[in-house]
């Protein structure tokens, strides 16, 4: 709740503050006869609140060694697998017949292996398993000791995954913690079992291990000792988020920046973009040359960009209904002011993107058709299918998640980092700690990885509200969530709507994104592009190996099953940024004069140039 939504008669020493007593007539009597009653009452409430607060911080310091994971949601998902799997002797029988059938393969192998070295392997890794491509991985033993690996891991994913009774949810969660505990374990991670660390220690002397002892002792600085890397290469206001705009609009919540025109005629209809609050906008920004927000100045747009503010622990109680009022009203209101007259093409990344499109169905409900289209990059509105992130979100662990975030008043960065770092381990951690200690090789920084280090939070109470709402009772999509008192539908929109998700998506993954086809009634395009959850959206004309796939979908048109889409919609070779150049310029009207930066005669000066000064926050 922000500072001007409180009523005014709690602004003035709390006088009119009552305790919620219950309202009948005996219990009044009692609070005006009985002030020994009263008292005690009193006394029993601030007990009450002291034992949970109790119970709040002993969570809250758990969660800083278990990176906000609840234990009990573990214990019950562990609990649930171990006892319908001890009461289930044939699927016991199973797998120890499957263990002694693999163990009894696996020896023939390794003896016909160690004769004959173009054997080909046991077991095949997933596709989408890198750790063992390097070819010094088929020659002896290191195949011995990579097939042995592979096998030990299929044995558990079928000892995981089956058992009668097992609670799907339960089941999802044992399989994925098995998998973190064997990837801790696999044999690329130590320099004994690993031939590439091997032979780069040979061909250096033995100075790529003293350079990986360099990194780590530098990143222990980093983290332990509470000192910052220092990134010259890459700097906002220097070579990231260096497009020319002006701030014309500022309050607690959000920066709006305005950019100056780069053509002498701009569409009528300026944009809005809006960005997600868990990063920093400039994501749409950063280099020249990759630069969204340039792209479209450059085609003779007139863009908008919110800026959010970095909530800290004074930001606790902002809620989405701040979110909304605060940023997308207050930013439209604004718009409005600038370029009056005049419709609006909104714009929405990830959670941008599920704040835009609730936005847009409450104003829908209430026949406020200000927007002209809506553009929505990698968001999710239907939650019954968000991936792996979802092995996160269960009772157990939100109400662990809330008193961890209660703590602080806000989620902090290394807590979601770290739920990100779980879901694509190999990724983000074990390849990044051998490459970097244990082969003594620093990643080349670019924009992308600047800005990806330029983190911010979340606010306690509006990030509950999100988990609760949005993820664990799917609100969005079933018409229940509430904005002004009254809930929304998103088949009230009728602005044309482009979407875009991304093939390689752990975020939003592209199969909950396509959702959206089964719960709006409007003109819908949608863009399935190569890239994962960033790379796929920052994907300007001319870079390589990018490609996508497009189709139209509208009112009438029967729904089609997310891979028959696929299935129906070849691959077209480029940037899915031009045919939404295309599309926008489509549902826009004429060309004309661009409009003044800002308006001061409204209330809406220039304040600073852009990028503002929410996005230093740290």
């Amino acid at each position: 709740m922000l500072v001007q939504d409180v009523p005014a008669s709690l602004c003035k020493g709390g006088e009119n503050i009552e305790l919620p007593y219950p309202k009948s007539g005996r219990d009044q009597a009692c609070r005006r006869n009985d002030p020994n009653k009263e008292f005690s009452r009193m006394s029993h409430l601030n007990f009450n609140e002291f034992k949970t607060s109790i119970d709040r911080v002993i969570h809250a310091f758990e969660g800083r060694f278990t990176q906000g994971i609840s234990p009990a949601s573990l214990t019950l998902a562990y609990m649930d697998w171990l006892i319908h799997l001890s009461h289930s002797p044939g699927k016991v029988s199973e797998l120890a017949e499957n263990l002694a059938r693999k163990h009894e393969a696996f020896l023939l192998w390794s003896l016909r292996s160690t004769v004959d070295p173009n054997t080909p392997p046991l077991i095949k890794p997933l596709e989408q398993d890198r750790r063992f491509r390097d070819p010094a991985w088929s020659a002896y033993p290191f195949n011995i000791i990579a097939q042995g690996f592979l096998m030990r891991e299929q044995w558990w994913h079928y000892a995981t995954t089956g058992i009668p009774g097992v609670n799907d949810h339960h089941e999802k969660v044992v399989s994925f913690a098995a998998r973190q505990w064997l990837d801790m374990f696999s044999p690329t991670n130590f320099p004994t079992t690993n031939p590439k660390i091997i032979n780069r220690a040979i061909e250096t002397g033995g100075n790529s291990l003293y350079q990986g002892l360099q990194n780590l002792l530098e990143d222990m600085q980093v983290y332990m000792l509470g000192e910052e890397h220092h990134c010259d290469e890459y700097c906002v206001g220097k070579n990231l988020a260096t497009t020319k705009g002006q701030v014309v609009y500022r309050n607690r919540l959000i920066e709006l920046i305005q950019y100056e025109p780069s053509t002498k005629e701009v569409y009528a209809e300026p944009l809005l973009i809006i960005p997600a609050w868990i990063m920093k906008y400039y994501i749409l920004d950063l280099s020249e040359h990759n630069s969204l927000v340039k792209y479209l100045v450059d085609k003779g747009h007139t863009v908008f960009m919110i800026s959010w503010h970095n909530p800290d622990a004074e930001d606790r109680d902002l809620a989405m209904k701040d979110y909304i009022n605060r940023g997308v009203r207050d930013a439209l209101k604004a718009i409005n002011h600038i370029v009056p007259q005049r419709k609006v093409h909104g714009v929405g990344y990830c959670l941008g993107g599920t704040l835009l499109a609730t936005t847009a169905a409450a104003m829908a409900r209430d026949e406020d058709d200000r927007f002209q289209s809506l553009s929505l990059f990698t968001a999710q509105t239907d939650f019954t299918e968000a991936g792996e992130l979802m092995l996160f979100i269960d009772e157990s662990q939100l109400s662990y998640m809330e008193d961890v975030m209660w703590d602080r008043g806000y989620l902090d960065t290394s807590q979601m980092a770290g739920a990100f770092t779980l879901l694509r381990s190999y990724d983000l951690l074990w390849s990044r700690l051998v490459s970097e200690y244990l082969l003594g090789e620093r990643p080349r920084m670019n924009d992308l990885m600047a800005w990806n280090a330029d983190s911010t939070r979340m606010p306690y109470k509006m990030h509950t509200q999100y988990l609760r709402s949005m993820f664990l009772q799917n609100d969005l999509a079933s018409g229940r969530f509430i904005v002004d008192d009254r809930p929304i539908s998103l088949r009230d929109i009728r602005a044309p709507i482009f979407a875009v998700a991304t093939e390689k998506d752990h975020v939003a993954p592209w199969h909950s994104v396509y959702k959206l086809h089964g719960l709006v009634n409007t003109d819908m395009t949608f863009v399935l592009t190569s890239g994962g959850h960033n790379a796929g959206i920052v994907s300007e004309p001319g870079h390589p190996r990018r490609t996508y796939r497009i189709a139209e979908n509208k009112p009438d048109d029967k729904y089609i099953p997310a891979d028959e889409w696929v299935n129906r919609n070849p691959q077209q070779p480029g940037s899915w940024w031009e045919p939404w150049s295309d599309w926008l310029a489509q549902h826009s009207s004429e060309r004309t004069t661009p409009p003044s930066m800002g308006n001061p005669a409204q209330g809406y000066a220039p304040i600073c140039p852009a990028p503002g000064r929410y996005v230093f926050e740290k």
